[in-house]
């Protein structure tokens, strides 16, 4: 009789920081569902993986599913497998912290259930050629990527029914291959279906296994899956199909099988993950070409051709979303500071903190929010801060300090100025118009500039092409299509010209309204939004003075005009208030009327119309004091914005009367659920009227006091 083996291994993880209500949901739905159903039926045998992050809360507030667990694995049905604590992109993180995550995970397997654990859980199956000698040296004998990784040196499904050996100046590691097909047959075919492909590829010898490797969360959590999973009992279903079958089909733990079968032979793998996130990974209109020409193969059936095709390179999420790329950038450079203060102390020097700022979520973009999702990104940059802070706190004696650095932060061949101190940290960029990138209350662990642009994404296209999409109630996985959430999406498709920062320095015309700057629309009449700044940093006793200014252009009556700005900032040892003073200089021989704009874009997560994030005008009533509001105010010399439930409030004061546009920046993100306007930060923008003569000047001085 021809026999097959089946190596189902499923991953659960919720990220660090998200709403306590969604892992409370996933619980129910996905998580607790699928530990009945192994309990009644015992001769389901697979692998389990469990990220720290969703142990943490589940020893916290369902520790019984933990013992259930435990039970299951003691009587041999279930292995656990590690991984990094906080899932990690492991190949993202220095090789220090990707022994360290997975020694922390693997003890809390050891301690929750009394389990060794040999695989490892590759977050996104993200992998990359060293990752074998590190993995090796933490005692990993196993792991599993893609079929994608395996077809792109060569080989094609038929060779895929094992592991294979890698290794790395010779360590060795055991490498499985999960299988597309079967990914997208489970649970989204019909269950003869998937025994039916089983039944295929079984032989005589009966040696081979089957491997499916996925999200758990796909049972029961994404759109539709709850019904389809366990109200319409699919799983039920399977499971039973299965051992009906058991004389020919037969569930194993892929330990087990790494353990008692020989490998296929030994295989190098490149750079890769599984085929979406590759495609995800390109640049969006390199995204959707690939994506077109993919589908245009596959209906005509070339598998021949498809089986050479690739994507992109996870890495080029650093690229394609600078904010990524800030936010990593700042994670490699907590870890210089904790491990420094690791060598001279055994205290708390924030390595969980950082640990937990490593967590993959807002670091790439896919079908999921990723990096869009709002809450995450700010609880990473509270997670890096609050390790930067106890750092901190080691390394230096003094404890009002304030320091400065010109180094090229973000890899691109060009200095920024980054200013430490123990209250607040500023990130300039004097490239890219003097604006500030990074903007952190130290004493809250927040960094208020955490915003996001608004960019072409490759899913916009069903925005672009189609009114609506034809309701379809069949059940499809998160990568069949792009549902919309929310209707009339397309009038808020905008994309932003530049880095939604601080501090932008904008010139207007007297046509510009509020509306064309919301969608972009307006003409630009100087060149100072993105272009470089000189920069010059002077320590005076009380603290810093950085200056910086440009000698650019203004159109003028169809004339480029020359044109200087100079904006100094103060900064005081032990204080986070941050004053800026402008100098607007007319250098040419023409006199010059425009409307000069100071942009600042915050994010102290007001989106949603959420009751505790506001805005305040004294002795004024504003008709919405939401964050998420957009508005137009005049004659302005103080506004507060504030969010209670973060405790940060923050007022600005200037030193003359302005005008002053709000609004906010909304992305139009996919997820699971859709399609939806996602709120990245709010944008304000004051505005002051002015007519210079050859050589007059502008002053305008304003300060930002957090309280």
């Amino acid at each position: 009789m021809k026999r097959i083996y089946l190596g189902l291994a499923f991953h659960h993880h919720q990220p660090v920081g998200n709403f306590p209500w969604v892992f409370e949901q996933v619980y129910h739905d996905a998580y607790l569902p699928m530990i009945e159903a192994l309990e009644r039926h015992p001769s389901i045998r697979l692998s389990l993986h469990y990220s720290g992050s969703l142990l943490d809360w589940l020893d916290e507030n369902r520790p019984e599913l933990i013992k259930r667990i435990g039970t299951l694995v003691k009587r041999g049905q279930v292995e656990i497998m590690t991984g990094g604590y906080y899932e990690p992109i492991l190949p993202s993180i220095p090789d220090a912290d990707k022994l360290g995550q997975i020694a922390k995970l693997t003890e809390a397997v050891g301690e929750s259930f009394d389990y060794r654990p040999s695989g490892l859980w590759l977050a996104e199956r993200v992998w990359e050629p060293h990752l074998a000698q590190v993995l090796a040296q933490a005692g990993i004998q196993w792991t599993v990527v893609d079929d994608t990784h395996f077809k792109l040196v060569g080989l094609g499904d038929e060779y895929l029914f094992g592991y294979y050996i890698t290794e790395e100046q010779g360590r060795m590691l055991k490498v499985f291959g999960t299988s597309k097909r079967l990914r997208y047959l489970i649970p989204w075919r019909e269950v003869a279906e998937v025994i039916d492909f089983l039944r295929h590829q079984a032989t005589q010898e009966g040696t081979r296994i089957a491997v499916m490797g996925d999200d758990g969360e796909k049972f029961g959590s994404w759109p539709g899956t709850y019904e389809h999973c366990w109200q319409e009992g699919w799983i039920e279903a399977f499971f039973a199909a299965v051992e009906e079958n058991k004389g020919w089909l037969k569930t194993i733990p892929l330990g087990e099988y790494a353990r008692d079968f020989p490998p296929l032979g030994r295989v190098y793998l490149p750079c890769a993950s599984y085929d979406e996130m590759l495609e995800w990974a390109l640049p969006t209109a390199k995204s959707s070409q690939f994506a077109r020409l993919l589908k245009e193969l596959e209906a005509e059936g070339r598998q021949d051709v498809i089986q050479y095709m690739r994507g992109g390179f996870w890495r080029y999420f650093l690229v394609k979303y600078p904010e990524v790329n800030t936010m990593h950038k700042k994670m490699l450079r907590v870890h210089d500071k904790v491990y420094c203060a690791l060598s001279i102390t055994e205290a708390d020097c924030g390595l969980d903190d950082l640990w937990r700022g490593q967590c993959n979520c807002p670091y790439w973009h896919g079908v999921f929010g990723g990096v869009y999702m709002t809450d995450i990104r700010a609880v990473t940059y509270r997670n890096l801060i609050q390790a930067e802070n106890k750092a901190d706190s080691m390394l230096r004696a003094n404890t009002n300090w304030l320091e400065h650095e010109k180094t090229d932060f973000d890899c691109d061949g060009l200095e920024e100025l980054l200013v430490d101190g123990d209250a607040v940290t500023l990130y300039i960029d004097p490239a890219r118009g003097g604006s500030i990138f990074e903007w952190d209350l130290r004493r809250h662990s927040y960094n208020l500039a955490c915003t996001l642009a608004r960019r072409p994404e490759a899913y916009h296209q069903v925005l672009i092409e189609s009114k609506k999409q034809a309701a379809d109630q069949r059940v499809r996985t998160i990568h069949d299509g792009i549902q919309i959430k929310e209707q009339g999406l397309r009038r808020h498709l905008h994309y932003d010209r530049y880095r939604r920062a601080c501090m932008i320095d904008h010139f207007l015309s007297a046509d510009t309204t509020l509306r064309k700057f919301i969608r972009c629309s307006y003409r630009e009449l100087g060149d100072f939004v993105d272009q470089a700044y000189e920069c010059m940093v002077k320590e005076e006793g009380w603290g810093l003075r950085i200056r910086l200014n440009r000698d650019g252009h203004l159109k003028y009556n169809r004339r480029l005009l020359p044109f200087r700005v100079e904006k100094e900032m103060g900064l005081i040892s032990g204080k986070d208030e941050v004053k800026v003073k402008y100098t607007l200089t007319n250098t040419g021989n023409t006199t010059i009327e425009s409307i000069f704009g100071m942009e600042w874009n915050i994010n102290l997560l007001g989106g949603g119309h959420n009751g505790q994030a506001y805005y305040g005008v004294p002795g004024l009533q504003l008709d919405d004091w939401h964050l998420d509001s957009v508005g137009e105010l005049f004659d302005i010399e103080e506004l507060t914005l504030g969010n209670r439930q973060l405790g940060i409030e923050i007022l600005l004061k200037v030193n003359q009367k302005v005008r002053l546009w709000r609004f906010p920046v909304e992305a139009i993100c996919n997820s699971e659920a859709g399609l939806e306007r996602v709120y990245q930060g709010s944008c304000l923008v004051l505005l002051l009227p002015f007519r210079l003569c050859p050589g007059d000047k502008l002053r305008l001085g304003l300060s930002w006091l957090p309280r």
